[in-house]
């Protein structure tokens, strides 16, 4: 028997890739995709208001609505938003970036205890440092963590130059310096990820996570 679970999205060209991940570690997925551009142009121009928040409501329900018995949040941006209003909607959920923060804390406490978050927008800073800053207090040892932004990229990417976007992302990444983890904060990020092995990204370990424990509460 499937499980009907909900993926809510704010970039839809994130709707395949992340369906195809999902699909590829489980045949018996029943996805329902929601995409809604205006709530990632809403958190960049004004924050994360009011009004977003009850528009995060209102796409949840419908996903519980419609059968999902748990729901993945792709857009980091929001993350934070969608945990608060996935309780208030009754729906469990899991942040994409989260199996990536808390990997990046493990390496972290492996090594010299510096942790790298690259964002292409100011406001997915924020929310993936926090969650990262989060998972290292479980740690006894000492985490620091710095946060940039790639300084052009979004540009690139909104003027659809996907190559321009790819290597300031590489760039950043090679002028990180000695640092245990590179969290990209973003996962449309990814494809600027490269072959350096401290980089780490959300959407295969946001997908693996999920399918393993549909149900996970947002962390």
């Amino acid at each position: 028997m499937s499980t009907r679970v909900g993926v809510l999205h704010t970039v839809p060209a994130l709707v395949p890739v992340f369906d195809t991940l999902l699909r590829a570690r489980s045949d018996d997925l029943d996805i329902v995709h929601t995409a809604d551009a205006s709530l990632l142009s809403r958190a960049i121009a004004d924050g994360v208001t009011d009004d977003l928040r009850a528009s995060l409501r209102e796409h949840l329900r419908g996903l519980r609505d419609a059968g999902a018995e748990s729901v993945l949040v792709t857009c980091s941006s929001i993350g934070e938003a969608a945990v608060e209003a996935a309780a208030v909607v009754g729906v469990p959920l899991q942040r994409v970036d989260a199996p990536m923060a808390a990997e990046a804390v493990t390496r972290a406490s492996a090594g010299s205890g510096r942790i790298l978050v690259l964002a292409t927008l100011e406001a997915t800073l924020g929310p993936t440092t926090r969650l990262v800053e989060a998972a290292a207090t479980t740690e006894t040892g000492e985490i620091a963590v710095e946060s940039r932004v790639v300084e052009g990229a979004a540009a690139a990417r909104s003027a659809g130059d996907l190559k321009e976007h790819d290597a300031l992302i590489a760039a950043a990444i090679t002028e990180a310096g000695d640092v245990d983890a590179i969290v990209l904060a973003q996962a449309s990020m990814a494809s600027g990820a490269g072959a350096d092995s401290r980089v780490l990204t959300s959407p295969e370990s946001g997908a693996a996570a999920f399918v393993t424990s549909p149900g996970a509460a947002g962390r």
